[in-house]
Parts: C-alpha cells; structure tokens; sequence
C-alpha cells in the first residue's frame, strides 16, 4: 500500500487538490509571462513604426467595433470576443481627408475636441497627443466619486493606519 491510501480520506481529497491548483498557478504564471512578453514586442513595433501627424479633431466616442466605421479588414482580423467592446474612436481630419482612428485610452481622455494636435499615429491607432498652439493637454480632473466609493476608499485609508 501507497502512503497517500493510508492516510483519511479528507486529507487526500485536499491534497489532490492543493497539487492540482499548485500546477494551475505554475500553468498560468508560464502562460502569463509569454504573453507580456509578446505584448512588449508589439509594443516595441507600433513605438518603431510611429510617426507624428498635424491632425483637427471632429469627434471622439466609444464605440463598438462593428459600429466604428473602421475598415473591414480590421475588424475580421480583431478576435470576435473583443468585436462586442468599446473602443476609443476619433474621427480627424488629416490633411485633405478625414480618417476614423483608433486612440490609446490615455490620449483619449486628453483629446480637445475641434482643435489642432500633433499625434504620434501608428496604423490606425494614435499613441500619444500633444498640443499644436494654446496651452499644453492634460487629463481632465477625475469625476466626484460616488457614495459607496467614497466609502471604500475610507475604509482602505482606515486599515492602512491601523
């Protein structure tokens, strides 16, 4: 007989367990490391291929994919999971012709709307914006938090005292 028969039953069912999810988390860790891995190197290729542009901002919305006027190869390429989420979606004008872009979050939030910026645009998709006459972006402030944030956020400042 094996040790693990000897033992009660409870302790081998948790045991079995606590094996099986110990080999979960080392599968997801792997997993989780190849993939940041991958993300930092099309990072790396979108900040190679970027190039600046004087564009006029017409309009900003989230927007979903199908809805976004993007073209369609875009949107066959696009896993069909993430078709059904909202995406940052500038409509500029570029020179003589007016481009619907996609947009980083961040940039997003700082975009001016019927104004003039300098973008850094890789593809289709605006990295980062700064200002082209006038006072530099910014973020906007943050919007007032509601009652049960509010209460959170008290609660997380309590226990980090004590």
């Amino acid at each position: 007989m094996t040790p693990l028969l000897l033992m009660p039953l409870p302790v081998t069912i948790l045991i079995i367990v606590l094996v099986v999810l110990l080999a979960a988390f080392i599968a997801l860790a792997v997993w989780g490391s190849k993939q940041q891995k991958k993300a930092e190197a099309g990072q790396q290729q979108m900040e190679a291929a970027a190039q600046p542009m004087t564009m006029l901002i017409i309009d900003k919305k989230r927007l979903k994919m199908k809805d976004s006027g993007l073209p369609d190869i875009v949107i066959e390429k696009t896993p069909k999971y993430l078709r059904r989420s909202k995406v940052p979606i500038v409509k500029a004008k570029v020179g003589p012709r007016i481009m619907t872009l996609m947009c980083d979050d961040t940039a997003f939030e700082m975009l001016p709307l019927k104004k003039e910026v300098r973008a850094m645009v890789s593809g289709i998709y605006i990295m980062s914006v700064k200002s082209l006459r006038g006072p530099a972006l910014t973020l906007p402030p943050k919007k007032k938090q509601g009652f049960v944030a509010r209460l959170r956020s008290k609660a997380l400042k309590a226990a980090g005292r004590k």
